[in-house]
């Protein structure tokens, strides 16, 4: 019985051997290793957003990374080469500025989705940007954009506004802000801040209607409006609050730049007066450099 077992083994051994000896190992990856095709445009993202940053800028409609509840369109690829343009030298010029390139590596999301089309919410709002998790922000309305004539207004309004905003979710995520903020307005609105002029909203001691929708809309569109405005602007904001508003303005104003200073290192006038001279000189870019 032993005898038969040890031959056994011994035949199964040799089959092994010839086995393998056949079937040799291939030195190719089954993964797809094949560099992507680029066009000039995904050259220019790949050296300016995911080299640098680590930031992938999609401005080809995914189904994947857009909300399909809504009736949306792809960008234009114009418009997305001037609004890939002007976003790095704008938000992300900004920050690197004042911080340096490493605080935008670090705290920086990891994708940038364009949409052509505005997004509309069933109550009739206008949906300027989404941040998911301190990953991704989605900016709507690219096709609005008029590259013969940039609008530093327009700008902002639709998507610098919302590029600040989000991104101050990300930092407040990161390193939570003092609850006193919660304490100060105890009139939030929730889903109604739709029926809301940003001139009521003022006189209740809110930035903006939406700012009235719940303590951390409240918290960042003091920073975005703050730093993408003129210091006339804001002193016009506190004289159409009225002494109530006015007071409660200041109140979060003053946990704002304390927050920003302590936690993160940033001079919020600092911040603004970078904003706003990256915004004149925006207006002065030659955008035909991607062909």
């Amino acid at each position: 019985m032993k005898a038969t077992k040890i031959l056994l083994a011994l035949s199964a051994c040799v089959l092994l051997a010839a086995a393998c000896d056949r079937d040799k190992i291939s030195s190719e990856s089954i993964f797809d290793t094949t560099a992507p095709e680029r066009n000039a445009f995904d050259t220019w993202l790949y050296e300016n957003y995911v080299l640098p940053y680590n930031i992938q800028f999609n401005y080809a409609y995914e189904d994947r990374e857009t909300d399909n509840t809504y009736n949306l369109v792809p960008a234009e690829i114009d418009k997305a080469q001037v609004m890939a343009q002007v976003t790095k030298y704008l938000w992300i010029g900004s920050y690197d500025e004042l911080l340096g390139e490493d605080f935008m590596k670090s705290y920086c999301p990891r994708m940038i989705q364009l949409v052509g089309s505005k997004a509309y919410n069933s109550q009739g709002s206008v949906v300027l940007g989404t941040a998911e998790g301190g990953l991704k922000i989605t900016l709507y309305n690219i096709n609005e954009l008029n590259i013969k004539s940039l609008d530093v207004n327009f700008l902002n309004d639709w998507y610098f506004h919302t590029m600040h905003h989000e991104f101050c979710h990300i930092l407040h995520q990161t390193k939570n802000y003092s609850t006193d903020f919660n304490l100060i307005s105890n009139d939030y609105q929730g889903p109604s801040w739709v029926n809301l002029e940003d001139g009521d909203a003022r006189t209740m001691g809110y930035i903006t209607a939406y700012a009235s929708s719940a303590p951390d809309e409240d918290f960042v569109e003091i920073i975005s409006g703050y730093i993408t405005h003129t210091p006339a602007w804001w002193t016009g904001v506190l004289a159409s609050a009225g002494a109530t508003g006015k007071v409660k303005l200041e109140k979060k104003f003053e946990i704002v730049e304390n927050y920003l200073q302590q936690s993160w290192d940033i001079d919020i006038d600092k911040l603004r007066e970078i904003v706003l001279r990256r915004s004149d000189e925006v207006m002065k870019m030659n955008f035909d450099t991607i062909k």
